[in-house]
């Protein structure tokens, strides 16, 4: 029962510690309603990331373990309502009801969200940048998705199930792990957003691709063409724009080691007020520290019905 207390309270080390010591019998549910294979595997792996989310809707400690086996039935009654239209290693599952809290909100306890923030970073860059996109932005339809990064919808399915499975053993592996506080992370590149941005919408842009972009840096229309290998193509687009009293402001920031998006308002002129889209995505990848490629998005409606 202290284990769990501790677990609840943020102790990541304790969590990782409850999901392992009922894994096998978590494992055992699975296997009984779902038989022998992966799919009772992704099963348990689901239901370790809900329990991760969730560990504060245990109430009472000393049914931790017909908590977590309760979880992996649920998982399993999912995969067996699936329709066969739908590919095996979906993780619907996982996507959280607009009406919930956000992924952030969920993870309250700083060690925990350090934790998991962690696990999203270990990931390869392509699996971990469908991963943010999914659970951590509005850019979260697969069909956005495939758009964004120029892979077919089915790719990112994969992509999403290797993230959920990478996950749940990188949490299982990492718990008791030293981790960088991840909110101070977002903070900086956040703040970091809105400086370059104000600048931006004073004109002074080609001072943040000077500093702040690779000479060589890649430059990706919202259209999904490239558009040059010139950094300052993006300098005369967004003077281009301001010319035209477009407007940009910073809605929203996720990053992670060498991935940063940013979700930004698009504010048309008054004159003219269907003159762009409402929003914009800059998704950046970066080496060493700076720009090396930048794709940008105009997204459709975010969420799936």
């Amino acid at each position: 029962m202290e284990l769990v207390r501790a677990a609840q309270a943020g102790d990541a080390a304790c969590l990782g510690l409850l999901v392992s010591r009922h894994q096998a019998g978590m494992r055992a549910v699975a296997l009984s309603l779902l038989g022998y294979g992966p799919d009772a595997d992704d099963a348990v792996q689901d239901a370790m990331l809900a329990a991760v989310r969730r560990i504060g809707d245990l109430r009472d400690p000393a049914a931790a373990g017909p908590w977590l086996r309760a979880i992996v039935r649920n998982a399993c009654r999912m995969r067996l309502r699936k329709s066969t239209a739908v590919p095996i290693g979906d993780v619907e599952s996982l996507a959280l009801p607009s009406s919930e809290p956000t992924p952030e909100e969920l993870l309250e306890h700083r060690s925990l969200r350090d934790w998991v923030w962690h696990a999203v970073g270990e990931l390869s860059e392509p699996v971990r940048m469908v991963a943010l996109l999914r659970y951590f932005s509005d850019v979260s339809s697969y069909e956005q998705i495939a758009a964004l990064c120029g892979v077919p919808i089915g790719t990112v399915r994969s992509r999403l199930s290797q993230a959920r499975i990478k996950l749940a053993e990188s949490l299982q592996d990492t718990a008791a792990l030293p981790h960088d506080d991840a909110a101070a992370f977002t903070a900086a590149r956040r703040q970091e957003a809105e400086e370059m941005m104000a600048q931006a919408q004073q004109g002074e842009f080609a001072g943040v691709v000077e500093e702040h972009w690779w000479p060589d840096a890649e430059f990706i229309g919202p259209t999904g063409e490239r558009l040059a290998d010139d950094r300052y193509f993006a300098v005369r687009a967004m003077e281009f724009d301001l010319s035209n009293g477009v407007r940009q402001r910073i809605a929203d920031v996720v990053a992670s080691r060498n991935l940063t998006i940013w979700e930004a308002d698009l504010i048309s002129p008054p004159d003219d007020p269907t003159h762009c889209p409402p929003g914009v995505v800059w998704m950046h990848v970066l080496r060493e520290g700076r720009v090396q490629r930048l794709r940008l998005f105009h997204p459709r409606p975010a969420r799936e019905p």
